[in-house]
């Protein structure tokens, strides 16, 4: 069993379709994931990263301290951070089953997070998840993937990453721009998560 999940940390959180099931099958579902995620996790994390494909999806962001919670939803009773995800799991199965006429479980379990301890492999990281769709063969270029964040981080449009810090750790937006032409080093990801998602 993984460790549970500590506040002020930031992890790489992924998961994958249950027997490698598709989790979206069309536009409206990866919407619909996106939503979830904003009403059930985003409220307790600052997200830096994200990219879901068919039958898996990748973050990377940050648990926020119970005191920054507390100072966003004054009075509120603060869960423990898994339940924010089980809740929010829980909901896309529903939705997903009933529309797809399917029963039981969607997602592996338990889903998988891993520390991120150091400046270099959250920068590898980064680029490994943005990359990720274009390495699956989804796509010839990485950035006409329309479910990740690598166009927001750029972009001036309002988002709820946090691209501030993301461009911050790159130093730029021209340096961000620049470490994405090229695979990362994925050795020490794959090791850690156990391998190809897909």
């Amino acid at each position: 069993m993984p460790e549970p999940l500590r506040f002020g940390i930031i992890y790489h959180i992924y998961n994958r379709g249950v027997n490698r099931c598709n989790l979206f099958n069309q536009k409206a579902n990866y919407l619909y994931f996106l939503k979830l995620f904003t009403k059930h996790v985003a409220p307790i994390t600052d997200v830096y990263a994200y990219c879901l494909l068919p039958n898996h999806f990748h973050f990377l962001l940050r648990i926020k301290e119970v005191s920054e919670i507390l100072a966003d939803w004054p009075g509120v009773h603060v869960k423990e951070p898994k339940q924010y995800f089980s809740n929010m799991f829980n909901a896309y199965a529903r939705s997903f089953n009933n529309r797809y006429g399917r029963t039981g479980s969607l997602f592996q379990r338990p889903f998988g997070r891993i520390p991120v301890t150091s400046d270099a492999y959250f920068l590898t990281l980064i680029t490994y998840i943005h990359r990720n769709p274009q390495k699956h063969g989804l796509v010839d270029d990485f950035r006409n993937w329309p479910y990740s964040s690598y166009d927001t981080i750029i972009s001036d449009k309002p988002t709820r990453l946090d691209k501030t810090a993301v461009l911050e750790w790159f130093d730029g937006r021209d340096n961000y721009i620049d470490m994405h032409r090229t695979d990362p080093d994925e050795t020490h990801i794959e090791t850690l998560i156990g391998g190809d998602q897909t």
